[in-house]
């Protein structure tokens, strides 16, 4: 007997080794084939450069003597006012900005792939008979955002060689309007953070300063487009996404409603959550450019395509309206410590605003620990993370990913212990370690409810004060590369908008100056935690980077919100111009 157990028991340890093994071999050759697909994105990606190189090199040989620079010099309102009137051709047009995209993802790494069948659909736009407002007018596309016969990767290798089988509802209508989609962007790794690496494609480079990112997660456009290299681009925002990466590169940007445009075919991170609602929205150098592609958008081709947008089309006369704005205004959300620049940016715009005949009313924001703790991170990972863990699987991950994906995967009997440990150190952090947790449907329905309830509370504040808009801080300046992951509750400044799901936009107002870089060393801290610590390294060396502000508005309120961003850029012109 003694013996029988002794070999049942030799036979299950071997079986277990060779079961482990046998795991062991299949992961590695999961990874190796994994890898196999990197190697493969990054090949396509070169061989689509090299395609963009032939092309620009072709035209510049057929068609010497075109003013490139002249061409780049254009917003996208002289350009599409040149293009239809025949001004401008489209094909100078477009290989010059192929030639300059080019260029530019030499030296800051944004484009990933090029949409070599947009070469002919030039052709075919320049035989249309009627010219679309965006006739001729290359864009520049988000890597999350669909294109027929091109993946949407999220930065992830198993996305990889799954092209999309039809464009995004924002690209048909797009070139419907005679808009030619010419390449798509860099994201960060799995899209939920505001860096802008991945091990498909690497690091982007902020334009103005490549210590800097540019942010994310629509990093890669907002490089492009402050480079020079796209005068129109297209990428989401799920807290932030389009916002933080136009603040930190110096250009502008609209989120709009949720339901404004038609998000048919744009790859969500986190498929199914409904909390934060995800706007689209474009990327420009300026608001004149971003009121030209809602109109575009905000077209018949887009209601009909899609139902479920409410046929509102571009409401011009609240867009041209020069009334007095009764504006609320907050330098400060008192969750997460901010820069001098950014609390300045705020400051000297009211002081401009109320110098034109506007009425500025303070505003302090509902509660933003509740929300955050409460509320925001409760119901974005209600399912204790999962379904954002799923895109991982197999999946090597890139360093501050791995950071951030370290609290749904610390057990959770650890992450309680932790959180008592960290209570009176790190009393947010503990908070958060707490809250990461999977809800049952009662308790995610009842979250709901406080959730609708925060909001009803903020919306009825800004009815009380009469508000028609809102300025408010927007995230930056520009953070260093790396810290992003450090510090991921600074979207505190603009996942707010999400949930309640206001139009929100960015303009740059001003640069960081040496005395803000001074002032940082003294800067008050709201907690004195890791994350202010992690913030004010991540703001440090910034001398001479943009800082923008935020304008809100309620919603479905698009046009009233670039009305007013209009007004903010044209102050802050007309002041630049008088120092």
């Amino acid at each position: 007997m003694g013996a029988d157990s002794s070999v049942l028991v030799a036979a299950l340890c071997g079986a277990a080794a060779g079961a482990l093994l046998l795991l062991l071999l299949l992961r590695g050759r999961g990874r190796g084939r994994l890898r196999a697909q990197a190697d493969e994105g990054r090949g396509r990606r070169e061989r689509a450069l090299e395609h963009m190189a032939e092309a620009a090199a072709r035209f510049r040989e057929q068609s010497p003597g075109i003013d490139a620079d002249l061409i780049l010099s254009l917003s996208l309102v002289e350009l599409a006012k040149q293009l239809g009137d025949g001004s401008l051709s489209p094909d100078w047009v477009f290989y010059t900005y192929v030639d300059k995209a080019l260029q530019v993802t030499k030296e800051i790494n944004c484009v990933t792939d090029y949409l070599q069948e947009s070469e002919s659909q030039l052709q075919q736009v320049k035989r249309q008979e009627k010219k679309g407002l965006l006739y001729g007018v290359p864009v520049s596309i988000k890597d999350s955002i669909n294109c027929q016969g091109h993946d949407s990767t999220l930065g992830l290798w198993k996305r990889l060689n799954q092209p999309a089988a039809e464009d995004s509802l924002v690209v048909q209508v797009l070139k419907r309007q005679g808009a030619l989609p010419f390449v798509k962007t860099n994201v960060p790794q799995g899209l939920l953070t505001f860096d802008c690496n991945n091990l498909i494609f690497g690091q982007t480079l902020n334009p103005l300063d490549h210590t800097k990112t540019p942010g994310g997660s629509s990093g890669g456009e907002a490089a492009l487009i402050g480079s020079g290299g796209s005068v129109l681009g297209i990428g989401t925002d799920l807290g932030g996404s389009l916002r933080i990466p136009a603040a930190f590169c110096g250009i502008c940007t609209l989120k709009s409603t949720g339901g404004r445009l038609s998000k048919r075919g744009m790859v969500s991170c986190i498929p199914g959550q409904k909390s934060a609602v995800a706007g689209i929205g474009p990327m420009a150098k300026d608001v004149d450019s971003l009121a030209l592609c809602m109109r575009a958008l905000l077209c018949e081709d887009m209601f009909r395509l899609d139902p479920t947008v409410p046929p509102m089309p571009f409401n011009e006369e609240v867009f041209s309206s020069s009334r007095p704005l009764r504006i609320g205004y907050y330098s400060t959300d008192f969750y997460i410590v901010q820069g001098p620049s950014m609390r300045r940016a705020v400051l000297e715009t009211k002081e401009l605003l109320e110098n034109a005949g506007h009425t500025l009313v303070p505003f302090k924001p509902c509660g933003t620990e509740y929300f955050i703790s409460q509320l925001c991170l409760k119901t974005l990972f209600a399912d204790e993370g999962a379904t954002f863990l799923e895109l991982f699987t197999g999946e090597p991950k890139e360093p501050s990913m791995k950071r951030f994906l370290w609290l749904f995967k610390v057990p959770r009997p650890l992450r309680l212990l932790l959180s008592w440990i960290l209570k009176s150190i790190e009393p947010r952090l503990a908070s958060i370690l707490r809250t990461m947790r999977e809800r049952s449907v009662k308790e995610l329905w009842k979250l709901h409810c406080e959730t609708e309830e925060y909001c009803r509370e903020f919306t009825d504040k800004w009815s009380r004060l009469d508000l028609d808009v809102m300025l408010c801080p927007a995230l930056g300046p520009a953070f260093q590369i790396g810290f992003p992951g450090k510090t991921s509750v600074s979207t505190s400044y603009s996942i707010l908008y999400n949930y309640l799901d206001f139009p929100a936009g960015v303009v740059p107002v001003t640069t960081v100056t040496e005395e803000d870089e001074e002032e940082l060393k003294n800067n008050k801290r709201y907690c004195n935690n890791l994350w202010d610590e992690a913030f004010v390294q991540a703001i440090q060396g910034a001398v001479g980077l943009p800082v923008a502000v935020q304008c809100v508005a309620l919603p479905w309120q698009e046009e009233l919100c670039l009305r007013f961003m209009k007004e903010v850029e044209t102050l802050t012109q007309k002041k630049q111009r008088n120092l």
